[in-house]
Formats: C-alpha cells, sequence, structure tokens
C-alpha cells in the first residue's frame, strides 16, 4: 500500500503562520504557572519514626496519604518529595481524568477479558468516588464532567467509530467542534472528566496536610533499607524508619532494583494558546467543552481551559537515548513546531491565535500501558508504576490498591490478575531505545499507510505487546 500524507499534512499552514503563532510562546508549564500562591513544605532534616513513609509528592503519593489518613487517623504519615509538589506529571498533564484503568477498552479486554467487565466498573466507581472525594474535601480543582469526544480525520478512520452508541457524522460532529479535517467522531458522556492538573495536586497535598500528614519538599528519597527497626527511607540529611513504605515514584528511577527496567521515560509535548475572544471561540462552537482527541496510532488530545484557552498536545513520543531523564528534552523546537501546525490545520479558523505556553513532560510507560503493582521486603513496601499517561485518574484506584496490599486483607482490587501479575521488563539498552523507536517509525508508518500495520506491529501484537492508543 502506497504511503499517502495525513491530513494534518495535506492541510499544514504556511510555515509562516507557523512560526508567528509560536514567536512570543514561554518555555514553561501553564498549570504552574496559574496559581495564585501556594503552600510550601519544610525539607527534612531530623530522624524520625513512623508508620506510613509516602515516597513522592504526585497524584499517587498524594491520594496515598489521604486515603491512609482517612482510613486510620491516628495512623502517622510521612511524606517526601524530592522537589516541590505536583511539579513533574501530576503538574504537566492534559487535565484528562479517565474512568478507564486499563488505557482503554481494547487493552483491556486483550489482556484481561475474564475480567475487564470488572474492571470497567470499578474503573466508573473510581471516577464517582474521585467526583466525590473533591465535593467531600473541597477540593478547588476546576472538575467538569465534560465526556470526550474521539474524532476521525481519516476515511479509514471513520469506520472505527461508525458502530459506537453515540456516532456522529461529518455535520454532527461538525455542529460540536468545527474543524474542516473531522469526518466523523463517537461521543463518551460517562467515560472522562477535566480538572485543573496542578491545583488538583496542590489541593491533595492541603487536605493531606490537613488531615496530618507531614509533607517534606526537597527531601529526595535516596536508599531504602530493611533492618531490625522497620523499613528505612534516607535522604540526604535524615532517616525515616518507618513499619510500612509506599513507593509512587512515576517515572523516576526506582528505589527497587527490580523495577529499574519495568518503565521507560517517554517525553510528550504541549502547547497551550493565549485565551481566546468570544468570536474566535464562536468560530469553532465546542460549547459542551468535552475533551477531544483523534484516532490516529500518533495521535493528538485537546481541551478548553476555564479561562477559555485551548491545550493542544500529544503526537510526538520521544524516548531519549539511553532512557535519561533531562531537562533538555523538555525544550524540542521541531515537536512544539510540528504540534502549531497540526492546531492551525485543526482550525484554520484561529490563524491569528498565539500560544503562550510551551512544556514537556516525561510519561511512565510500562509494556502494558497501564500500572502494575507489587510488594516486596516481606510485604512492608508496595509500588505502582507504569501508567503510561492515564494516572490523573487511575492513581486514585493505585492508591487505595496500595493501602488494601500493605493491610494484607484481600480485597476485590487485590484479587484482580491486573494487580496481582508483572508485566514484561524492557529489555536494558541499547536494545530499549532501538525496539521502541522501531515501534514509534512503525506506527507512523501505519498512520501514512491508512491504518495498516507492519510485520513489525503485528508481532508486537500477537505477543501482547502491541499499542495503537
Amino acid at each position: 500500500m502506497p504511503a499517502h500524507r495525513t491530513a494534518y499534512e495535506r492541510h499544514a499552514p504556511d510555515p509562516r503562520v507557523v512560526q508567528r503563532s509560536l514567536a512570543a510562546t514561554e518555555q514553561s508549564v501553564f498549570w504552574l504557572n496559574d496559581i495564585d500562591a501556594r503552600a510550601t513544605y519544610a525539607e527534612l532534616t531530623a530522624s524520625t519514626r513512623t508508620d506510613l513513609t509516602i515516597v513522592g509528592g504526585g497524584y499517587l503519593g498524594l491520594w496515598t496519604a489521604v486515603h491512609a489518613k482517612r482510613r486510620e487517623p491516628g495512623r502517622r504519615v510521612v511524606l517526601l518529595e524530592a522537589r516541590t509538589i505536583g511539579w513533574a506529571a501530576s503538574g504537566r498533564n492534559g487535565g484528562f481524568c479517565e474512568a478507564s484503568l486499563t488505557h482503554g477498552e481494547d487493552n483491556g479486554r486483550s489482556r484481561w477479558p475474564e475480567e475487564y467487565d470488572v474492571l470497567a466498573r470499578l474503573g466508573h466507581e473510581n471516577l464517582a468516588g474521585f467526583e466525590a472525594d473533591i465535593r467531600d474535601l473541597g477540593l478547588d480543582c476546576e472538575w467538569e464532567r465534560t465526556g470526550t469526544l474521539s474524532v476521525a480525520v481519516e476515511e479509514h478512520q471513520v469506520d472505527w467509530v461508525r458502530d459506537e452508541p453515540h456516532f456522529f457524522d461529518t455535520g454532527q460532529v461538525r455542529a460540536e467542534i468545527d474543524s474542516p479535517l473531522f469526518l466523523a467522531g463517537s461521543f463518551e458522556p460517562d467515560e472522562n472528566a477535566l480538572v485543573h492538573p496542578a491545583k488538583l495536586a496542590l489541593e491533595l497535598a492541603r487536605v493531606a496536610a490537613d488531615l496530618g500528614v507531614e509533607i517534606h519538599e526537597h527531601s529526595a528519597a535516596t536508599a531504602l533499607r530493611r533492618t531490625s527497626a522497620g523499613m528505612q527511607v534516607h535522604t540526604d540529611r535524615a532517616v525515616i524508619t518507618s513499619d510500612h513504605v509506599v513507593l509512587a515514584t512515576n517515572v523516576f528511577r526506582s528505589l527497587l532494583r527490580r523495577n529499574r527496567l519495568m518503565t521507560v521515560p517517554v517525553y510528550d509535548y504541549v502547547l497551550m494558546t493565549e485565551p481566546l475572544t468570544t468570536e474566535q471561540l464562536a468560530s469553532i462552537g465546542w460549547a459542551g467543552r468535552q475533551g477531544l482527541g483523534d484516532l490516529a496510532n500518533q495521535f493528538h488530545y485537546s481541551r478548553r481551559t476555564a479561562g477559555d484557552r485551548i491545550l493542544w498536545g500529544g503526537y510526538d513520543a520521544i524516548y531519549p537515548a539511553g532512557g535519561r531523564l533531562a531537562a533538555r528534552h523538555e525544550d524540542r523546537p521541531e515537536s512544539h513546531a510540528r504540534l502549531a501546525s497540526h492546531f492551525l490545520a485543526t482550525f484554520p479558523q484561529l490563524e491569528d491565535v498565539r500560544f503562550s505556553h510551551r512544556w514537556a513532560g516525561a510519561i511512565d510507560t510500562c509494556t502494558q500501558f497501564t500500572a502494575f503493582y507489587g510488594l516486596t521486603h516481606d510485604d512492608r513496601v508496595a509500588h505502582a508504576a507504569g501508567f503510561t499517561g492515564l494516572g490523573v485518574g487511575a492513581t486514585r484506584f493505585a492508591a487505595e490498591v496500595l493501602l488494601d496490599l500493605l493491610a494484607g486483607e484481600p480485597t476485590e482490587r487485590t484479587s484482580l490478575r491486573m494487580v496481582r501479575e508483572r508485566p514484561l521488563p524492557f529489555p536494558p539498552e541499547p536494545f530499549a531505545y532501538a525496539g521502541i523507536n522501531l515501534t514509534r517509525w512503525s506506527l507512523d508508518r501505519a498512520d501514512h499507510r491508512r491504518g495498516r500495520r507492519n510485520p513489525y506491529l503485528r508481532a508486537l501484537d500477537a505477543a501482547g505487546l502491541g499499542f495503537d492508543s
């Protein structure tokens, strides 16, 4: 099958328009800048003993802290954060809170077919519980139950959504969000909510502190050791001894050697527009404020903010050589220019828009594309990682799983095969770099060949390692 240009390439704007849209863009995370004031938490400087130590101040660590105190108010809980609360993935994502715990139905059904219906139910219960927690805990995080609109931008993608319950033809989808690229779509009203990512993280920290959790920023955990007195978590200036430890370090190097090859960092790139005028908003519609995504392998995600900006991210997913995290990977002009071009191809009526912020963040990807769990050190240390870009909602569920595991009492959550089994690790370097980038190249080729997957991708599919979302 001959290669063809994608819709974004066929409708690419003049490069000068792209350059103009990025001319005044600031390299910084909009969400983290969009905070009037935030609480700060002192560095850990003195050794201490506690009941539970949590390593990581992102969503997983914060949800674990909050629910640990809600389960047992008298438990002493200490949370360590290497930098500041929510500075990494939890403050940089698109703010899509999905019901799915399995990175979509196709991934879930292919890996855990016998328990998928249970996983789907638990995912919806988790999203409802998330909403209840926001209400009951008073979390000010711009929560919106908007649903998600998935759009076909290529003719072959239309058949992928034609049988969906809420199928929109060309006229219907463009009545929702007006783009000349949109050929059809499907709407999921109950699968997604939107949040302000950084506000969610900071509000969870506020509630945790109000419940009595002792939070310490700029307190990186450097080692984990077992002693007769309990588990010890070391920082540069102190040691915490505790009965139990939760490791919630996401994409960063695990304190457990056995998990060093379980995840890889994949950099995702994002743009944020300036606030749109009333006329600009009217030109695209989007009155329903739905989350938006396309159906390509290399897909885009987009949303409106409370301040009438548009976030536009995705497409490039870059694995750095050697799998090493570094701030320099966050400034990638070619990725941000490609995003701007694709945005302007999607919304040519916004050719005068300017992008105010550009940023990137590293996603903790694992080979099953959704979180894995485990216990070590005689069941005193629990861990979860590998959320692969859908951690906003799934981390709340994962926190409950980790607390269940540490409690040692079987629950419906801990009986899941998804929870009990570990995925395959990635190969060591340089094989990981070669394999991941071959996969990325093959996915790009599939998008340029009307969705047709090459023999390499079909082999990964057969081995249970395929990924098309």
